[in-house]
């Protein structure tokens, strides 16, 4: 899972940046709320971890912002101040659960837990439909019109994070954190030749299915990443 956390206070973003990882979280790091909220909209975030006192845009607005623009990423708030008009405000402005500085691991890792259980309900459980595309996340599968595709492991996650997020663009550094982001193995450029295959075998029977003059799947838009259609 990937999460976005935004808070000013570098000694604590740091630690927590490292208790995530060792949890084997992909964790990202905004400190002020301009670029937390820009993070927030460019990207794909299972969980988002913002401190209410923050320069530029406080916690509150940045949440209030969000929840308006139709996110409906987890959002756990962050303050030093127990007063419950605050935590009233931050759950009025959007956000899903609200911590007290200081704080334990024990008692963060829980709440995370129980934001991130969330993530799999707001999504749905077994199936993904868009267009005459269906992927089954139990039996790990893709269909076009009923008609299974064989993918590989990568190729499916690849296919799940474009069928989540279809009609949106897709950075090319946003999936190889999201497929391949703990192997330090792996040359990014590995993104570029899994599109290129899976482009290859939806086309291929898409074409088979539907006719000659059906277009690709998924399009490259230059200098952003990818867009899965869906067709």
């Amino acid at each position: 899972m990937r999460f976005l956390l935004i808070d000013d206070e570098e000694n604590l973003v740091n630690a927590l940046r490292a208790v995530l990882r060792e949890k084997q979280y992909v964790c990202d790091v905004a400190l002020d709320g301009e670029e937390g909220l820009d993070l927030a909209r460019a990207g794909i975030y299972d969980l988002l971890i913002v401190d209410v006192m923050l320069p530029r845009l406080s916690g509150f607005e940045l949440v209030k912002t969000l929840r308006e623009d139709g996110d409906k990423t987890p959002i756990l708030l962050l303050t030093a101040r127990a007063a419950e008009d605050d935590r009233v405000t931050g759950l009025d402005c959007g956000a899903d659960d609200y911590l007290i500085k200081p704080f334990g691991v024990n008692e963060l890792m829980a709440r995370i837990r129980a934001l991130t259980r969330r993530v799999g309900e707001l999504r749905g459980t077994d199936q993904i439909a868009v267009g005459d595309y269906s992927l089954d996340l139990i039996q790990r599968r893709v269909a076009f019109r009923g008609d299974f595709l064989e993918l590989t492991q990568r190729e499916f996650q690849l296919m799940e994070l474009f069928m989540r997020n279809a009609g949106r663009v897709l950075a090319k550094d946003t999936l190889f954190d999201r497929v391949w982001g703990f192997d330090n193995d792996v040359d990014s450029n590995v993104v570029e030749a899994y599109v290129h295959i899976l482009r290859k075998k939806l086309d291929a029977q898409r074409k088979r299915l539907a006719g000659e003059n059906v277009g690709t799947t998924i399009q490259t838009v230059r200098g952003m990443g990818y867009l899965f259609k869906g067709m």
